[in-house]
């Protein structure tokens, strides 16, 4: 891509360094600490699935067992794989028994940790090749219908009841959408479990169960055999869960993950430690499985200026391309988040915000960035709002963004119907359709407004990303420099889950899934 921006591009190298190293320090607290989640993700990919008579899933019944043993320092597949060889049984049944009192696995003899890790790997090999299948899947879909050039027209489902969803989600696909986003409920992210089976009640959205994916990826198979074209499912892989819905999607083929730690920590008041551990095994699984990631940096401008913090932005997206790295996904599936979301009174505000989208998309040319809509001052005048909606449309396909998050004209007054969709479908496919190839048609005026722009948001993103360089990410999160929250180290929700590694520490799937980095 030909740089309309003139932009410094020493500086972007530089902030890319700083961010590295953030990302690299950072690291190092993570790989050396394990989470609960982390380790009922790998009780799940181990194939332990269901309830106990209470209705608590039994990821989370053995997990508790070994904590309470004390033993999670070594992790659940170290407990898993001595009770196989001790047992005879599989970590299912097992888990099962540990439900009915009848197995503690922390007070089992101990066999050779050689043998324990040869049986567990037996399991977590199975697991590994059912994900990597899902992927072959997926591709052998997309050259079979092939993929959509352009912006990817993505809208939202959220009923609450995942059967009500999945007749919205095939309306969405036949009127036009080629991602389908079912609304997790309300809260969902601050519960340290994953609810079980298919759910028909949620408020503001739909309960992420493993049920729920299935019956909505058998859905969206069916409306993209009929249509011809390959309709992408996406969920939310954040919050307490974050690695074991990691785990559900990549099992039943979702495309697109929600998957950012800052965004826990910010809006959410999830310990940081805790969450930053579990995002990293949640995006080794999105890596080795395909999913396209979206982080949340637009979720800063619904509380912070989308002028004066731009750069926040900019510096966040860095920050989180060096993690997924690190995490062993590509570029190709890193979906880079920003929003438009500028007061629409502000003068020449639209030509800030093609500033801020072709800087994004400069920056990071392989990624296909997801581009939020306006929201934020959206008022319910639908008439207002649909031109809003349309000047968005208008910047995604003049800057060439992958993932567009279709504004609704009825945001700000209710859950959007089935006719909202329509609207807004209409709306993006008519710009996107009449103006295709603008963006190859223009220029930016040398040193004008939107050059200006670019390079004062780069420049201060690189101020910033030094400034977190020195005090670390977690000092920098203590000081509110992110959306103007302040989170304290050990505050938030799930701190009790983390815990340091012993030396025993054994994860297969890290090993599986990254190729050994750890």
């Amino acid at each position: 891509m030909k740089s309309k921006l003139n932009l410094n591009w020493e500086i972007v190298e530089k902030a890319r360094e700083c961010a590295r190293n953030i990302a690299n320090d950072t690291q190092k607290f993570i790989d050396k600490h394990t989470t609960v989640a982390v380790e009922r993700t790998v009780c799940r990919l181990l194939g332990i699935d269901g309830v106990d008579e209470f209705g608590v899933p039994l990821p989370n019944v053995v997990v508790d067992n070994i904590k309470k043993g004390n033993g999670l320092s070594v992790g659940a597949a170290i407990y898993i794989g001595n009770a196989m060889l001790h047992t005879k049984l599989t970590p299912q049944e097992i888990a099962e028994r540990v439900a009915k009192g009848e197995i503690d696995l922390t007070k089992l003899p101990m066999h050779d940790l050689f043998d324990i890790k040869l049986e567990v790997m037996k399991v977590a090999k199975q697991t590994v090749e059912r994900i990597r299948k899902n992927r072959e899947t997926r591709e052998e879909l997309l050259r079979k219908y092939g993929d959509k050039q352009g912006p990817l027209l993505y809208v939202i489902v959220a009923t609450g009841n995942i059967y009500e969803d999945i007749v919205q989600a095939k309306a969405a696909a036949r009127q036009g959408a080629d991602v389908i986003a079912v609304i997790r409920t309300t809260g969902q992210s601050l519960l340290d479990y994953v609810p079980y089976g298919a759910t028909t009640e949620g408020f503001g959205g739909t309960y992420a169960t493993q049920e729920n994916f299935r019956l909505m990826r058998k859905a969206l198979d069916e409306v993209s055999e009929e249509l011809g074209r390959y309709i992408r499912l996406t969920n939310y892989c954040s919050g307490l869960c974050m690695p074991e819905i990691a785990a559900m999607g990549a099992l039943e083929r979702l495309d697109v993950m929600l998957n950012d730690a800052l965004y826990g920590i910010l809006f959410r008041d999830i310990n940081m430690k805790r969450t930053l551990v579990d995002q990293f095994f949640s995006r080794v699984i999105n890596g080795f499985a395909g999913v396209i990631i979206n982080t949340g940096e637009d979720n800063y401008l619904t509380t912070a200026d989308a002028v004066e913090e731009a750069h926040t932005v900019l510096a966040s997206q860095f920050i989180n391309e060096q993690f997924a790295l690190l995490a062993g996904i590509p570029e190709e599936q890193m979906g880079l988040g920003h929003a438009f979301e500028m007061n629409p009174d502000l003068k020449n505000g639209f030509l800030l915000e093609l500033a801020q989208a072709q800087m994004a998309r400069e920056i990071f040319p392989k990624a296909p960035l997801k581009y939020m809509p306006p929201t934020k001052f959206m008022t319910g005048n639908i008439f207002k709002g649909h031109i809003q909606d349309a000047l968005f449309n208008m910047v995604t396909i003049m800057t060439g963004q992958r993932i567009h998050l279709l504004g609704m004209l009825t945001e700000a007054i209710h859950t959007p119907f089935m006719q909202d969709r329509a609207l807004s479908i209409e709306n993006a496919r008519y710009i996107f359709n009449n103006m295709e190839s603008f963006g190859d048609e223009i220029e930016f005026k040398k040193d004008g407004i939107i050059q200006r722009r670019a390079n004062e948001v780069l420049n201060k993103a690189y101020e910033l990303l030094k400034e977190i360089e020195r005090e670390g990410l977690f000092r920098t999160l203590e000081q509110g420099k992110f959306a103007n929250i302040k989170r304290p180290i050990n505050g938030g929700k799930g701190l009790e889950g983390v815990v340091e590694k012993d030396e025993k520490y054994y994860n297969p799937f890290i090993e599986l899934m990254l190729g050994g980095r750890i």
